[in-house]
């Protein structure tokens, strides 16, 4: 039943859904794959697999192009990570399991295209990318008959209903990795009919492997079996450092001079940013060698964060259009993609956004690993256990509001001493809880295909 009304009630939204992606410009790229069609309506209305590269090889070469889907010597893991934070997590998962079973194939689809370049960004030459099928069941089970997965992994609890009743009636075994349930999407999925749906979707999972006992307890009381339920902990522990092998520094191409410290949010939002701004406008008072750079989460709202800034009585520069080194209290716009993991290299102090407001809070790992100290603020529900982890071993603090953050932020200006121990303490949390990766590997390898169904290639 649960089945029916959920395939009626989606296919009566399917046009509104797709007018929705259209009018979105950065929901169009991979649109058409998205809907099974693009063969016949590539280009169309610039739903093409990607904005033209002039640079981009076409043709059998092209790394998200599978030319030879179906090859029985080569069976298929599909793995899916729905966007830039989903795929960098799953990067070191796919290439672990890429050098103990090269016999395999890899696929790895995404929603956006920021997930799309963080796929051929980090896994170039081990897996092909594709855009993620809509739920739609015709689109669905045309993409799995095209595969014919031997396994299918999603990162993150991205539960789509049809996709996994599909995998289960093809009898393909599904593995949820790095599973998490923030309070906001417990609380709507436990309810009454809605909390029967998700059983039924649940019960299509072969394993649950979740970042903490929480997130477990959760997924067991919507309707996982807690026999297939397992706590592996956080594969963004296991991220390795960004290579800087080719650059010792970025300052230089951020304008940056020798004396001045670098203050850094990253996936920032609206409403936050005029925080940041408002309390930079005191720090700047006290430090005045402090310079200010903002990374929004979503690149596209560019022209607005640098209107605002500007409205701020604040000079703004957008890194891509620094020529040279820059002078001044000011605010550096960072609009470059891939950039921002190894931008918090080179920050005094960070603060990872999504925290100021309600979003729920984005990668506290990513400055902590480069031994920076971190700062986020109260809303920090899709982080909690690392967000505890930080404040408990001092590697981190959880600012209230403005007038918190420019104190603290001050502070650590003023004392390098102190910013030192801090950033130090924060990066032996990300030492201290690695391990995850290994847990989940040994775990999925349990639900391959035994080793003679596979041919391996030499």
């Amino acid at each position: 039943m649960w089945k029916l009304l959920y395939n009626i009630g989606l296919i009566l939204a399917a046009p509104v859904i797709v007018c929705v992606l259209l009018a979105k410009p950065r929901c169009r790229p991979g649109l058409a794959q998205r809907l099974g069609l693009e063969d016949g309506l590539s280009g169309l209305f610039g739903l093409s697999r990607r904005p033209d590269r002039p640079d981009r090889p076409e043709g059998p070469d092209r790394p998200d192009r599978l030319s030879e889907p179906d090859r029985p010597d080569r069976p298929i893991i599909w793995v899916h990570a729905v966007s830039l934070g989903e795929a960098v997590a799953a990067a070191p998962l796919v290439k672990a399991l890429h050098g103990r079973h090269p016999e395999y194939r890899y696929i790895v689809t995404t929603v956006t295209e920021t997930g799309r370049e963080a796929v051929e960004q980090r896994l170039a030459g081990v897996a092909e990318h594709r855009y993620a099928p809509l739920d739609l069941p015709w689109v669905v089970a045309g993409m799995i008959d095209r595969l014919r997965p031997a396994l299918y992994l999603f990162v993150e609890t991205e539960l789509w209903p049809n996709l996994l009743w599909t995998l289960r009636d093809r009898q393909v075994p599904v593995v949820l990795v790095n599973g998490r349930l923030s309070s906001r999407s417990f609380r709507r999925q436990d309810v009454g009919g809605i909390r029967a749906l998700y059983r039924s979707v649940l019960q299509s999972i072969s394993l649950c492997l979740m970042q903490s006992d929480r997130d477990r307890q959760r997924i067991v009381a919507l309707g996982a079996n807690p026999a297939l339920a397992h706590t592996t902990g956080n594969i963004k522990f296991d991220q390795p450092l960004p290579d800087m092998s080719q650059e010792s520094s970025l300052r230089r191409t951020f304008g940056l001079a020798d004396q001045e410290q670098l203050i850094l949010a990253g996936s920032t939002h609206p409403g936050e940013e005029e925080l940041l701004v408002s309390a930079y406008g005191e720090i700047v008072k006290l430090h005045p060698a402090a310079v200010l750079m903002l990374a929004p989460r979503h690149i596209e709202r560019v022209d607005r964060v640098e209107a605002m800034i500007r409205e701020a009585g604040f000079t703004a520069q957008r890194k891509s259009r620094i020529g040279e080194t820059a002078a001044g209290p000011r605010v550096i716009i960072l609009d470059t993609r891939g950039e921002l993991a190894r931008a918090y290299r080179e920050a005094v102090v960070a603060f990872v956004g999504g925290t100021l407001i309600p979003v729920g809070g984005h990668n506290l790992l990513e400055p902590a690993v480069w031994g920076t100290p971190v700062l986020f603020g109260p809303y920090t529900d899709h982080c909690a256990e690392v967000a505890a982890l930080l404040d408990e071993a001092g590697g981190g603090r959880r600012v209230t509001g403005v007038e918190d953050l420019v104190r603290c932020v001050s502070e650590w200006l003023a004392d390098q001493n102190a910013r030192d121990t801090v950033g130090q303490a924060a990066k032996r949390v990300v030492l201290d809880n690695q391990g995850a990766l290994q847990r989940s590997l040994e775990l999925i390898e349990s639900c391959l295909p035994p080793a003679p169904l596979v041919k391996r290639i030499s």
